[in-house]
């Protein structure tokens, strides 16, 4: 094909196409317009730039539609811009992206975290935490007092991303209806927690280090950490800081699927580089939030049953007054005769 010929074939054909024609399924939990995540088994391809370009989260390969129908076939160019041919007019069969975000100039990364407020009792932010993903109100005000939480537009949330010096570098947004990372932001770490802990748990989303924390009960000397759901040479670099202190044991907290497996993985062998402890810590559900959800949906399920159990009928002593409340009515002297004894 002439140059011209390719490159109207990767104006016309979606890196999702592709996907979808091999057999990939679109994951529309962990997708945002930006970053459209496609699944089969335990690969996992994000499409970027409006279909236009593609990374893969597990390994250094990324790049056009014809790099993807490459990497997917296991085939020459040549090979590759045929099949990219037969997909000239493909209809994906996801609907059309429909984002709540405004159109305000992004600017700087960290001027945008500071102009946001923090999130309050009983805002927006605070009852999409607390009410809707049952994140305890004690886990909000902590991560309030480490300055990692703030009020998105439309409800959402915030958790900052940090490096090594405790500068924000971008932040996770999560949302009623919204879903992403911030625009120029760098996905690093998520950290609630000491930064002296001997115990690290690395979780995949913010809410789910919150959720970890919660279920944990905030336990003592650990750092909750989350990815952000994907896994850049920043992170990684973090991380190997953090476990290379001694006596620390690095916790695979990810999420119970096969990518958490293999996000585990690259969590053991980091642990065997730095010569530290490993733990695999596997959520009963999908991940901690669904985890958190259930055990309260569980408690006000109880806490319901409890409330119509019938009163059983108070023993014969119960009936005798409190101290400081008077004697009984009825003195046992004139009690009739059928009572003696009983």
């Amino acid at each position: 094909m002439k140059r011209e010929e390719l490159e109207a074939l990767r104006a016309m054909v979606s890196c999702e196409a592709v996907l979808e024609q091999a057999g990939f399924e679109l994951d529309v939990r962990e997708s945002t317009r930006r970053a459209v995540k496609y699944r089969r088994g335990g690969s996992i391809v994000i499409v970027t730039h409006d279909g236009r370009g593609w990374f893969d989260p597990l390994s250094d390969q990324k790049g056009d539609v014809f790099g993807l129908a490459m990497f997917l076939e296991k085939v020459a160019f040549p090979i590759a811009a045929e099949a990219v041919a037969t997909l000239v007019g493909f209809r994906l069969s996801r609907p059309e992206w429909t984002s709540p975000r405004s159109s305000v100039a992004t600017g700087n990364v960290a001027e945008r975290w500071r102009s946001r407020r923090m999130p309050s009792t009983g805002s927006d932010t605070w009852r999409y935490l607390c009410w809707e993903r049952r994140v305890p109100p004690a886990v909000v005000r902590q991560a309030i007092r480490e300055d990692i939480l703030r009020e998105g537009p439309f409800g959402s949330m915030w958790a900052a991303h940090a490096d090594d010096h405790g500068r924000v570098v971008g932040w996770e947004e999560r949302g009623p209806k919204w879903r992403g990372f911030s625009t120029g932001g760098s996905k690093v770490l998520f950290r609630l927690g000491p930064s002296d802990a001997n115990r690290l748990c690395v979780t995949e989303a913010a809410i789910d280090a919150m959720s970890l924390a919660a279920l944990e009960g905030l336990r003592e000397g650990t750092l909750y950490l989350s990815t952000g759901g994907g896994w850049s040479p920043a992170t990684d670099a973090a991380i190997g800081e953090l476990v290379a202190r001694p006596n620390l044991t690095l916790v695979a907290a990810t999420d119970a699927n096969s990518p958490g497996d293999i996000y585990a993985e690259r969590l053991r062998a980091l642990a065997e580089e730095y010569g530290c402890d490993w733990q695999r810590l596997r959520p009963p559900e999908n991940d901690w939030n669904e985890v958190l959800q259930n055990r309260e949906e569980e408690r006000r399920e109880r806490k319901m049953e409890n409330k119509m159990r019938p009163a059983a009928c108070a023993p014969t002593a119960s009936r005798e007054a409190s101290p400081g409340q008077g004697r009984p009515l009825t003195r046992p002297d004139t009690r009739p005769a059928a009572w003696e004894g009983s």
